[in-house]
């Protein structure tokens, strides 16, 4: 059923005689349109904008070497799942205000939309990390001859904080007949002797996936800047009934296995299904399968860039899978498919020598998430220099393939984060590293805020563009909530786009605002009745009016996590990194984060951007601390 809504008209006022009226939506050219049967209340056609002044006078107010590559191939290239759901989306657009379109927009060929503290390269394609004696190496798949994916070697950085980086020659690169068609994805393993050792996946001369190795040339060089090959290469060939040659990559880092032997899985198609296979050997050199898999399934057909780590429930401390593993601890099973990162939680069964899940769901699209928006291939390390683990993933450009060109850059990785499990052991959570906030500029803090329906308070006097804020969001009558239908878990972005506004939500953040709003990503949350003790929280990121531009992937993206009332009584937390191009996003203390990718036409253009906390909901929402600061450059590969 529609449903009707007002009309901003010329010289109206907009609701809440506190607030600002916003000129931007009184032109009698704009008015509220609705293209879908659902109205899209992000942002209300009588939103005010208030100022602080205003609203206060209102109101009382690792030693261990950890290698990520990003990405891995598939016959349509890497990203095709992605840019095929793009017309679709895009057919389900809404917009919430009509506005004049500009004659021209400007050229998205711009260094502006390059990240200011998110890893790239200079140039070209890229997707992926290392540590040992005090240093991080981020290895990566990069395309030295251009801005598409294809002609892919290790490229290779080094840093000292996870947040600056030193470019240095590839370390990796297509020189063997088993790797001559790409250096795909692969880890790093400290051995006992405390060698470090790579194992990655080749495209060999028949263009089969096959498992080498590669060994450190100088252990004295810090940078560990040459690598060797031994002849033993392939390690590990496509054999084994049902097992499809071209569908056998990605091999986790090494862990010790019950026997005293190293075990790593490979993401495998068997008989048409996923499999993580299991091979152990005694030297990393010579491997055998296992006779049965780490685990599998006949959910889906291929899982890329598996992961397999342990972790106690309910510490932030992380756990080195090349030493015993403690009593109580839990295992996690990572896998990338269907354009996103899910994972298993479980336990490492050592007498079966596999992985066992707490809980099986046939139905994958309800399978936990690491991340709910453009992130893929993600890999975890231990970090022993600060006893955590680290996981670190791929985004990819959600232009189209010409822009890349165009460009000369495509891709970039995700802010670093610690990861652990709740205390529940169902739930991974995750956090920047700290030391991205050696970033942290000029400062701006606000408390005791109140947002009635309809409101925008801007957040002024920092660096839009480059920004990292912090908001505590405390509902006032919980008990009004709707109630949560479980059948929106199967599809988490339609309800972000279709769902009405409701006593509570949508609140939450506006982000990289042109001066007239009709260029804006908005992060926010909506909140459902799920039981006495506990409700539901819906937090998007909506892309559908980040840009002016053509040809764009702007989706909304959306995923659920549960408030306790008991223990976070009824406040909701968001913390929002703003870089440019990138926007990341972490709710309810990390239980779901959502990292997306925008280009604004604004940013380019001398305009600027604005950034705004709002409320749509029918409640009052109370804002006890909103925190944000500038971000400086940090120095990425410069070299």
């Amino acid at each position: 059923m529609q449903s009707e809504q007002p009309q901003a008209t010329a010289g109206q006022q907009p609701i809440g005689s506190h607030c600002l009226p916003l000129n931007i939506l009184r032109p009698s050219s704009q008015h509220f349109v609705e293209l879908t049967k659902s109205p899209h209340p992000i942002l209300h056609p009588h939103l005010c904008l208030c100022s602080s002044m205003a609203m206060a006078m209102a109101r009382p107010c690792a030693f261990l070497l950890f290698f990520l590559v990003l990405f891995s191939y598939d016959g349509s290239g890497p990203g095709s799942s992605r840019r095929t759901r793009r017309s679709g989306v895009a057919q389900a657009t809404q917009r919430v205000f009509l506005y004049p379109q500009a004659p021209k927009v400007s050229s998205i060929v711009s260094s502006k939309y390059r990240t200011a503290y998110h890893f790239q390269p200079p140039k070209n394609w890229i997707n992926g990390p290392m540590y040992y004696n005090g240093i991080y190496h981020q290895f990566y798949q990069y395309n030295p001859n251009g801005s598409l994916w294809g002609n892919i070697v290790w490229a290779h950085s080094v840093s000292t904080d996870l947040v600056n980086w030193i470019r240095l020659a590839p370390a990796i690169e297509r020189t063997t007949p088993s790797d001559i068609n790409g250096c795909w994805t692969g880890s790093a393993t400290i051995l006992k002797s405390g060698r470090p050792a790579i194992i990655y996946t080749g495209a060999d001369t028949e263009k089969r996936q096959v498992q080498n190795v590669a060994f450190p040339k100088n252990l004295s060089d810090p940078y560990l800047r040459e690598w060797v090959k031994p002849h033993d290469n392939p390690v590990i060939q496509p054999v084994g009934r049902g097992l499809n040659p071209g569908q056998f990559r990605d091999p986790t880092t090494g862990w010790i296995g019950p026997d005293g032997l190293w075990r790593i899985a490979v993401g495998a198609e068997v008989d048409g299904h996923s499999a993580a296979l299991l091979y152990e050997s005694e030297d990393f050199v010579r491997w055998d399968r296992v006779d049965h898999p780490l685990y599998s399934s006949n959910a889906s057909a291929m899982w890329e860039c598996p992961d397999f780590f342990a972790a106690m429930p309910g510490e932030n401390s992380g756990l080195d899978m090349s030493a015993a593993v403690p009593d109580g601890a839990k295992h996690v099973l990572k896998m990338s498919l269907d354009g996103s990162d899910k994972y298993m939680v479980g336990v490492y069964d050592l007498k079966g020598d596999a992985f066992v899940p707490d809980t099986v769901i046939e139905d994958r699209r309800l399978w936990s998430r690491i991340d709910y928006g453009n992130y893929y291939a993600s890999k975890s390390f231990f970090d022993s220099k600060k006893g955590r683990r680290v996981i670190w993933g791929w985004t990819n450009e959600t232009d189209s393939s010409s822009d890349d060109v165009a460009k000369g850059w495509a891709g970039i990785h995700a802010i670093p984060r610690t990861i652990w499990l709740d205390k529940d052991s169902k739930q991974l959570l995750q956090w920047p590293v700290e030391e991205i906030e050696s970033l942290r500029g000029k400062q701006v803090r606000h408390q005791g805020l109140e947002l009635r329906k309809g409101d925008l308070f801007e957040i002024k006097e920092i660096d839009t563009l480059q920004a990292d804020v912090e908001i505590d969001f405390e509902l006032t009558s919980i008990g009004s909530a709707d109630p949560f239908d479980p059948s929106w878990l199967l599809d988490i972005e339609k309800q972000c786009r279709e769902a009405g506004a409701s006593a509570h939500g949508p609140f939450g953040l506006v982000v990289l605002a042109s001066e007239s709003m009709e260029e804006h990503t908005s992060v926010h949350f909506r909140v459902y009745y799920r039981s006495q003790e506990k409700h539901m929280v819906l937090m998007c990121a909506d892309l559908r009016k980040s840009s002016l531009r053509p040809e764009l992937y702007t989706p909304a993206y959306g995923g659920f996590f549960e408030l306790d009332l008991e223990k976070e009584k009824t406040v909701v937390s968001l913390r929002t990194l703003i870089d440019r191009s990138a926007v990341e996003s972490f709710g309810g203390g990390g239980r779901v984060c959502i990292m997306a990718r925008v280009y604004p036409a604004a940013l380019v253009d001398d305009g600027g951007t604005r950034m705004y906390a709002f409320n749509n909901g029918t409640s009052t929402v109370r804002v006890p601390r909103l925190e944000a600061w500038s971000m400086r450059r940090a120095q990425v590969n410069k070299g």
